[in-house]
């Protein structure tokens, strides 16, 4: 029985649904990056290209992926379990189809006994496919394990992180860990920069349980801050030696509204 694919759910919204001008579009993004080097962790926003498109596709230029990624996103519809991880067949994007690892998945779940294989959370949530096409951009032959993740307290995501570590290295292969977030939303540009500001402190730092911590008590809107305190204990766990900020904007960058904005921040980690 072949597994079920996993159609498009943004495209031609969040980016173009055309396979020509998708690969022109993210091409452009990417245009002009430093050059591309190893990475444990990529940490980059998943707004529509238009608003956060450059960023993404400067942070993707700065990393040379290997053949298996580990995406990590926010669960921002509320559907299914808090750790979903893909249980069905490839992704499709516009010209392409981007195969699962199975053997990691496989291994994550062995090692992860709160994980769910669920596709219900994956059904319409942006915050992956976004991804894709810049992923592939850099490694055609890319394959991937998709995981949604709903609320986790700081204990929980430091022991998906640990079991993330621990399924990577027991099927010893090179694996880069994707935490897919936007920043503050709907405040004012300076409220945003300064707020954005501490939690960005802590994810160059490569301080999961900090930046955790740092986004709860200080209240900040980062959507994605569960899965990026995940891949930053992975980071840890993986002896990572450096953090860098390609980057850090906001939405009223195009939109012109300053009053109500959505930052965004691109992170290398290695």
């Amino acid at each position: 029985m072949t597994a079920r694919m996993r159609e498009p759910a943004v495209a031609g919204r969040f980016y173009p649904g055309e396979s020509t001008a998708l690969a022109r579009d993210v091409a452009a993004r990417m245009a002009h990056a430093h050059a591309a080097a190893p990475a444990l962790v990529v940490i980059a926003p998943h707004a529509g290209y238009m608003y956060s498109g450059d960023l993404a596709g400067q942070t993707w230029a700065r990393c040379a992926p290997p053949r298996r990624t580990v995406l990590l996103c926010p669960n921002h519809t509320g559907i299914g379990p808090r750790i979903s991880v893909w249980s069905g067949g490839p992704w499709k994007i516009p010209g392409a189809t981007v195969p699962i690892a199975t053997a990691l998945r496989d291994a994550i779940m062995a090692e992860a006994p709160t994980a769910h294989l669920d596709d219900s959370a994956h059904a319409r949530e942006h915050a992956i496919e976004v991804h894709l096409p810049m992923l592939l951009a850099r490694r055609p032959d890319a394959e991937i394990v998709p995981i949604v993740l709903g609320r986790l307290d700081l204990d929980a995501c430091v022991a998906l992180g640990h079991a993330l570590s621990r399924a990577i290295a027991a099927t010893a292969e090179d694996t880069l860990v994707v935490a897919s977030t936007d920043m503050s939303h709907y405040i004012s540009a300076a409220a945003a920069a300064e707020l954005d500001g501490h939690a960005i402190a802590r994810m160059v730092a490569i301080d999961g349980p900090g930046l955790h911590t740092t986004v709860e008590h200080e209240r900040i809107s980062m959507c994605g801050y569960v899965p990026t305190t995940v891949a930053l204990t992975y980071a840890d766990d993986r002896g990572a030696k450096r953090a860098e900020l390609v980057g850090y904007t906001n939405s009223g960058e195009r939109s012109g509204d300053f009053d109500r904005v959505v930052g965004y921040a691109g992170i290398i980690v290695a």
